[in-house]
């Protein structure tokens, strides 16, 4: 996640010359552009910049005014993101019918330690609306009788509270690239298998039929390709050979909670970033449980390693 650069994404329908409009609206204003992104995925276009606006000779009001002009013109959704915007940020968790994602995010919250407010969470189901209702937060069911969301009214309520960060607490749906797009590097989802294992629907019954011995868990940042954003962090779990279905998610469900709960606040310092499909940690890497727990490196082999053996030959020669 940048946190001191300007973040300008840009939505619409793809056509000629977008790019070159946007990009001179900048130049013109004295801003430099640090990063930039297209990309173009069923008909929808997408472009991120992360640009310099320590010396534009505008002010803040008048060039996110001038960009949503712009945007009216030629028919594209224009979000600004300012650094001093960031200040303070506000999650919205999308939520099926498993609570202990969302439990541990509330309980973090209820205590101090996640670094951001929870706005609003939105649900595909009501099933959890009584829990949001307990940390006095507001709920909204987009789901139809099958579950299936409304994105537009999505868009809307993500828009409505002034969403920075979404997070899917075992939300049962994929979201389309109009979604996707709109908050590229800022949709947090967990999925219980050790990635790129096992992505889709049903992880931890295709490890069973797989026969694992290890399992796990996977908070990663969400791209229009399914299960296959960049990894945050991971957790790891032993399958008994009498492990069923339920056991595999008494064993996951709280690496689930605790791998998504580590990668939003990761996300929420600006501890993270994302370059090229992959992430790094920045310096304070060392505060955060990325993989296993550190103890399991006391009682795992370091020898032998490859090498060794020609070092021990050239020592007996001399």
């Amino acid at each position: 996640m940048t946190t001191d650069l300007t973040e300008i994404t840009v939505i619409g329908d793809d056509d000629t010359g977008l790019i070159a409009r946007v990009t001179s609206l900048l130049f013109e204003r004295g801003i430099n552009i640090e990063d930039l992104d297209q990309a173009v995925r069923d008909g929808v276009f997408r472009m991120y910049l992360a640009v310099d606006t320590s010396e534009m000779v505008c002010t803040e009001e008048t060039l996110r005014a001038d960009l949503h002009d712009l945007g009216d013109d030629l028919g594209l959704d224009v979000q600004v993101r300012f650094p001093a915007d960031r200040d303070h940020q506000r999650i919205a968790v999308l939520v099926t019918k498993e609570s202990h994602c969302l439990e541990a995010l509330f309980e973090a919250w209820a205590n101090d330690e996640l670094g951001a407010d929870i706005g609003v969470v939105i649900g595909n189901h009501d099933d959890l609306q009584p829990l949001a209702e307990h940390y006095d937060v507001p709920f909204h069911d987009i789901g139809d009788d099958g579950g299936q969301q409304n994105e537009e009214q999505l868009l809307e309520l993500l828009g409505e509270y002034d969403v920075d960060l979404i997070v899917l607490a075992r939300y049962m749906r994929i979201l389309s690239p109009n979604v996707v797009f709109r908050y590229e590097d800022r949709i947090i989802n967990v999925h219980p298998s050790l990635l790129p294992a096992f992505p889709g629907a049903e992880a931890y019954r295709q490890a069973l039929d797989e026969g694992v011995r290890v399992a796990g868990v996977t908070a990663h940042y969400v791209t229009t390709d399914l299960d296959q954003g960049p990894i945050i962090t991971q957790r790891a779990f032993d399958v008994p050979d009498d492990a069923d279905l339920d056991d595999m998610k008494r064993r996951g469900q709280p690496l689930e909670a605790s791998a998504l709960l580590e990668a939003v606040r990761l996300h929420l310092n600006g501890d993270v970033s994302v370059h090229r499909g992959r992430t790094s940690v920045r310096e304070n890497g060392d505060r955060y449980q990325l993989g296993l727990p550190e103890e399991l490196a006391d009682v795992t082999p370091d020898r032998p390693v490859d090498g060794i053996g020609t070092a021990v030959a050239e020592d007996r020669s001399q």
